[in-house]
């Protein structure tokens, strides 16, 4: 197939080498030039005739704005497959637009990191209609691990940000456990050995783990998407009176992380607000 990647940051970068590995023919387009097999540095030539697109970009705006660029390129038999982490209410906005085109939006929100991405092992959300899943699934299927079908236009989105807001929580709690024991003198090998056989241990621990104990904080998820997942979350809990306050106050360390400039770090960078043993990496 022609298939257009839109978004060349940690997994849309991987996403775009698998496709062309799987033998489709793929052109790749970033805000920011790159230096990337069948890159374009026009997005509308980059979209012209394909017959699929991802949208794999930071936020709603980012989106928009590639939006904007592309839909004299949207038609018919073109389908919009949009990864880009946003709320329920932009996605059925973004979702109008397309389809005023005559081209057909897929909601396909993703779980997984960087190693997943790469080793072929992301679980995709999907929302809308059953028959635009099933088109789709040649193209996701030799990328992911699971697909799963959430519901209409907007489930998958709002799913997305209920478990990203719950790998977050887990992450800062780690890193609040991590820097206790710390304090008190307890090596990290005992700590990670205790926790593994706890009720608390979780996959998010086992992927941080060799991070943190290493003080590494090169990006899988950077601290500044994982703020903006926090705040879609709020604004979406928002719509239904729903107050989420350990997520509210989440938020705020997030924002004083960013302030400190590790907006491009690892999200559990933010351990050195905690840790005296981080501090200085």
């Amino acid at each position: 197939m022609k298939i257009t990647v839109l978004g060349l940051g940690i997994i849309g970068s991987a996403w775009a080498r698998n496709l062309i590995a799987d033998g489709h023919t793929v052109r790749c387009w970033n805000r920011t030039p790159k230096e990337f097999p069948n890159f374009h540095s026009s997005i509308a030539e980059a979209v012209d005739q394909a017959d699929a697109v991802f949208i794999i970009v930071a936020d709603p705006p980012a989106v928009q704005s590639v939006l904007d660029q592309i839909m004299g390129k949207l038609g018919p038999k073109q389908l919009v497959i949009q990864s880009s982490t946003i709320s329920a209410k932009w996605t059925r906005h973004f979702a109008g637009q397309v389809v005023n085109t005559g081209a057909r939006f897929l909601e396909a929100p993703f779980t997984g990191s960087k190693a997943a991405a790469e080793k072929r092992q992301t679980v995709y959300y999907l929302g809308g209609e059953a028959e635009i899943v099933e088109q789709a699934r040649p193209i996701l299927e030799p990328l992911s691990s699971a697909i799963l079908h959430i519901g209409p236009l907007g489930a998958a989105s709002s799913l997305k940000l209920a478990v990203n807001l719950n790998i977050a929580g887990v992450a800062q709690t780690l890193c609040e456990s991590l820097s206790l024991c710390r304090s008190a003198g307890i090596p990290d090998d005992i700590y990670f050995a205790a926790l593994a056989r706890n009720v608390a241990h979780s996959g998010v621990a086992d992927l941080k783990e060799r991070k943190l104990r290493e003080g590494d904080f090169s990006p899988q998820f950077s601290l500044k998407h994982m703020g903006k997942d926090l705040r879609l979350a709020l604004e979406t809990a928002a719509e239904f009176a729903l107050p989420l306050e350990q997520t509210g106050h989440l938020k705020t360390i997030y924002d004083r992380g960013i302030a400190s400039g590790w907006s491009d770090d690892d999200f559990i960078g933010l351990l050195r607000m905690l840790d005296t043993t981080a501090a200085g990496k």
